[in-house]
């Protein structure tokens, strides 16, 4: 048996893991940390010489520490936010204890703040907010896979709002005209689940416990400071793809200066209180809050996944599925988009989308489908963009959510995952019919 046929079963033995995590009673993030670095450590004795395994390693380790930088500063952020109590300003307007008039408030929250943040920073954001609203763990988890849901929906349709669209635009395969072209079937994906659970779905949450009785008793946060940190956090959320688009350099960079900027206001509008309010509100505490077990496990997966690539197994997929497919007729690009789609639920979709862009650079200059911003390119970025949702682990979105509210992969295959496809193919076949 090749060595590469290994990596692979290996690959599996450890996706198993993770999703039998409540199971075998072990961390998701230990089983993907292990999972990364034995995939590696078997490429290793492939034959591949030790100047091309550097190459390797290194080329990946640079994508993935983007993403665990624009993860570790958003995450940040966030908890910033809810240490100051920022939060309660959204959900004090939230009045609403009926569970499906809320299910569509933050789906619509969600959907619309993905495409002007992206889908990562959207799902950190709500997964912290639903926990300050709803208190019954299940319903949170329900919230929590409807978030993913339209976070990774609302992401697709635009250039900024999901990490293949990113590479899609930067690249110039797609233009801004993908925000009309691809919006009504991310609406369509986003609504359909919706629409189901409202047959579904009856009675009322039961409301979060309210978070302020020793900070406002003794007067940590004043009620102005805390205004000012949630509109300067939220504006840092939002500064980092107006960084990306003035600047062009990554988005982890926009994320680390607005962690930087906000860290200093807070050293400026606490230093004058005692030591132990600083050591309440500091940025230096509010670090030891953060889930290093999500960036973990985010790092883990995203090795995984790479040894794949440098394997050239998904390279192999991308090749095997235009052969069999008949990749330049238009019904074989529209089934080879909606099982990459599907794919990506399983290896994340950034591997996928490079696949295809590598495979099919040499047509760009054709006329016809893979032109840019061209019908194979615009259905690849919906379709990478929100196949991911079909599994928890499909996705940044569903990583993150997966991580903060600790939602178990079973339970999200059995509750979520069919709204996800049904959502997932309804949005295709609406693009498909607008073609």
């Amino acid at each position: 048996m090749e060595l590469t046929t290994i990596i692979l079963i290996v690959f599996i033995l450890g996706y198993v893991a993770i999703a039998l995590e409540h199971n075998i009673k072990i961390d998701k993030a230990a089983s993907a940390l292990f999972l990364g670095g034995i995939c590696w450590a078997i490429f290793a004795f492939t034959g591949i010489s030790n100047l091309d395994l550097e190459y390797e390693i290194q080329h990946h380790i640079i994508h993935i520490a983007e993403i665990l930088f624009f993860l570790f500063g958003a995450m940040t952020i966030v908890e910033i936010i809810d240490s100051h109590q920022g939060f309660s300003i959204i959900t004090d307007k939230i009045k609403t204890t009926n569970k499906l008039k809320l299910i569509w408030i933050i789906s619509a929250i969600s959907f619309f703040f993905s495409a002007v943040l992206d889908n990562l920073a959207t799902a950190i954001v709500m997964s912290s907010l639903i926990t300050k609203i709803i208190k019954d763990k299940k319903d949170i988890w329900m919230f929590g896979g409807m978030v993913i849901l339209a976070a990774n929906a609302g992401g697709a349709w635009s250039p900024i709002g999901d990490v293949t669209t990113i590479m899609l635009y930067a690249k110039q395969y797609v233009s801004e005209s993908i925000i009309v072209d691809i919006f009504i079937p991310s609406l369509v994906c986003a609504i359909v689940p919706l629409i189901y659970l409202s047959f579904k779905i009856k009675g009322n949450i039961e409301r979060a416990a309210e978070n302020n009785v020793d900070d406002k008793k003794n007067n940590f946060i004043a009620k102005s400071e805390r205004n000012l940190i949630f509109i300067l956090g939220v504006l840092s959320l939002l500064f980092v793809p107006i960084f990306k688009i003035v600047t062009h350099l990554p988005p982890y960079l926009g994320m680390l200066l607005s962690l930087g900027f906000l860290w200093i206001v807070t050293e400026i509008i606490h230093r004058k209180k005692s030591i132990d309010i600083k050591l309440k509100l500091s940025v230096v505490s509010i670090l030891k809050k953060v889930d290093t077990p999500t960036i973990f496990f985010f790092l883990g997966i995203l090795l995984a996944v790479s040894s794949l690539q440098s394997t050239g197994q998904l390279d192999s997929l991308a090749k095997y599925l235009d052969s069999s497919f008949n990749g330049q007729s238009r019904d074989g690009i529209y089934l080879i988009n909606i099982i990459i789609g599907l794919l990506s639920s399983i290896v994340d979709n950034v591997p996928l989308v490079a696949g295809a862009m590598q495979m099919y650079e040499g047509l760009l200059t054709d006329a016809g489908f893979y032109q840019p911003d061209g019908m194979f390119w615009q259905f690849l970025a919906y379709c990478a963009g929100t196949g991911g949702s079909v599994l928890i682990i499909g996705s940044a979105a569903g990583v993150a959510v997966m991580g903060i509210l600790k939602i178990d992969f079973i339970w999200y295959l059995k509750n979520i995952s069919l709204l996800a496809i049904m959502g997932y193919l309804s949005g295709a076949l609406v693009y498909i019919l607008m073609q």
